[in-house]
């Protein structure tokens, strides 16, 4: 890995107004940056919450020493490939990209796209029927 590359990997959410709604994402970013130290792990919105994403990527550029680089990686936290992810994400990088030239910026598949996720979901809901009940 080049010495003056500075990784991040941001989990895009869309937000909520109920300040509560960003706990499991928090817990998500949190646990995400305790397997990867490394890597600055954030969390940004789509909207109605803070940062959304150019904010965010706009504060981590500035906050690079001198001549360094920055590589995100986008993993969009969303169970499905909706309009968000397929249309309002999309512009979102391009106008990153456009803003940024040097920034390396890459996107990968939504959470809920993906097997290993799906599989983890599908454990959780064949468990279900034997689990306590909420209080």
């Amino acid at each position: 890995m080049e010495t003056n590359v500075q990784q991040a990997l941001i989990l895009f959410a869309h937000g909520a107004r109920a300040a509560s709604w960003a706990a499991p994402f928090e817990r998500l970013r949190d646990l995400s940056q305790a397997r990867m130290p490394g890597t600055s792990v954030h969390l940004a919105f789509l909207e109605l919450m803070t940062p959304r994403l150019p904010e965010l990527v706009a504060t981590l550029l500035a906050e690079l020493p001198a001549g360094a680089i920055l590589d995100v990686t986008v993993v969009p936290v969303f169970l499905g490939q909706g309009g968000h992810v397929l249309r309002d994400l999309p512009l979102l990088l391009e106008e990153l990209r456009q803003q940024h030239p040097a920034l390396r910026l890459k996107v990968v598949e939504a959470v809920g796209e993906n097997a290993s996720v799906l599989a983890a979901i599908a454990d959780y809901c064949v468990a279900a029927p034997g689990s306590s009940p909420l209080p």
